[in-house]
């Protein structure tokens, strides 16, 4: 075997699983799998990008989040306009079997991959990240902006997928795209508004005033108190408070992170490899893996 040097540059790499599945899925080349004739380019795209990441960022530990709940009820008791395209636009059919293949790939090779029930994976990662100690530093790799709000100076960075790849987003980055500081990316959205999230935003109130009315007054908690808004806007204000910021109580213990060798199941690792014609991925990310032990 092929030996690699390595040096941990992370305590934690989190991964949106949710999110990441997806972007392969409409990013990667559909095609039918022998032997079967199964659709997997979502599985193959996600398991060669779970590979690079652990590669290139070398972390000493990694775990992979999930929606358990795609709009969680009590989100959406609290904003009924909350990430409704998800109504829309549900889940592509040749996707759901691919989440499935996903568990059972990861499960067997033992990349823990979690959800829990009326908890989105954004949750499960920001309670993660909460429980992981002021010390340990981390990567979220997430294409929901939602998850800005964890940045935390050197401690905590998102890795957001763009065009042109993925863009670190530290607190210098957070402040220089939305003008306010990290910790206050969810108070920013909230008052701005955000239609990927259903966020109605208050009325007249763009990037720009968003931002400003953060940078003088602070967060949004404080502007309430000082008597800025009307009855009808505290009453939505009250509301996002609850429904945008991640949840870091979510009932979920702390993932393990690393097994002494991989995979943990070689024999289920092999018999999914062959029966899903996805050997290669597979190979790759046991590559990665193994040469962080």
């Amino acid at each position: 075997m092929r030996t690699v040097s390595w040096q941990p540059v992370v305590d934690w790499l989190f991964i949106d699983g949710s999110s990441l599945i997806f972007r392969a899925f409409h990013g990667v080349p559909a095609a039918l799998s022998p032997p079967r004739d199964v659709q997997t380019n979502a599985t193959r795209g996600f398991l060669d990008t779970i590979a690079r990441l652990v590669r290139e960022r070398r972390p000493r530990r990694l775990a992979v989040a999930s929606d358990a709940d795609w709009r969680p009820d009590w989100r959406v008791q609290l904003i009924p306009s909350y990430k409704q395209h998800r109504t829309a636009e549900p889940v592509p059919p040749a996707l759901i079997p691919q989440f499935v293949q996903i568990e059972a790939i990861l499960a067997a090779i033992g990349v823990e991959m979690v959800g829990v029930a009326g908890f989105e994976a954004e949750d499960v990662i920001a309670t993660w990240a909460a429980a992981a100690g002021a010390e340990a530093e981390i990567e979220i790799v997430s294409g929901d902006r939602d998850l800005f709000a964890l940045v935390d100076g050197r401690r905590v960075k998102v890795l957001y997928p763009e065009k042109a790849g993925l863009s670190v987003i530290d607190s210098g980055e957070v402040e220089h795209r939305y003008g306010v500081p990290a910790h206050l990316y969810a108070d920013f959205a909230i008052l701005r508004g955000d239609p990927s999230d259903g966020l109605p935003g208050l009325k007249g109130v763009g990037p720009k005033g968003a931002a400003q009315l953060i940078r003088e007054h602070g967060a949004i908690r404080a502007l309430i108190e000082r008597g800025s808004f009307t009855p009808a806007q505290i009453d939505y204000l009250e509301r996002a408070l609850v429904v945008v910021p991640p949840r870091i109580d979510v009932p979920v213990d702390m993932p393990a992170g690393r097994l002494d060798g991989y995979p943990r199941d070689g024999r289920e690792t092999q018999r999914l490899g062959a029966e899903l014609a996805v050997e290669r991925p597979i190979a790759h990310l046991l590559e990665a893996l193994r040469s962080g032990r």
